[in-house]
């Protein structure tokens, strides 16, 4: 089970204030810990939505939309993916994450399982991706 740990951005990650070292300290002794029990599959922080984009569909229509975006509590500031046997061992691991604002201080993470490919009914389709994912490890 791949579950995705989601920090959520906030005034100060949108206007590009980098981490402090204690904070970066704590980040990395977690990752460290992760990659020790052969869970980590990624983890990576993202730059503010000022160097970003949407694009908006409206029927055929695609619409390219500049950032920075104005709503701080929708975007995301960096994520951790794990792979873990159970929600209960996802949900410890999510537990023991740093608290991406400092100790001490109001935050929340969200936690997401991903879909896996057997999630899907069969088809010819979702054997393409089966292939794809086949490659990648190849």
């Amino acid at each position: 089970m791949r579950y995705m740990i989601i920090v959520k951005a906030n005034k100060d990650s949108e206007a590009g204030v980098m981490p402090g070292e204690q904070l970066i300290a704590a980040m990395a002794k977690f990752h460290e810990e992760l990659t020790a029990a052969g869970i980590l599959l990624d983890a990576t922080g993202l730059q503010a939505s000022s160097k970003g984009w949407r694009i908006r569909y409206s029927g055929n229509q695609r619409t390219l939309i500049d950032g920075p975006f104005t709503e701080t509590k929708e975007l995301i500031a960096g994520y951790t993916l794990i792979k873990v046997a159970s929600k209960a061992e996802a949900i410890e691991w999510s537990k023991r994450f740093p608290n991406p604002v400092g100790e001490g201080c109001d935050a929340e993470i969200e936690v997401r399982q991903l879909f896996e490919l057997d999630d899907f009914e069969p088809s010819d389709a979702v054997e393409r991706f089966r292939e794809l994912d086949a490659g990648k490890h190849a």
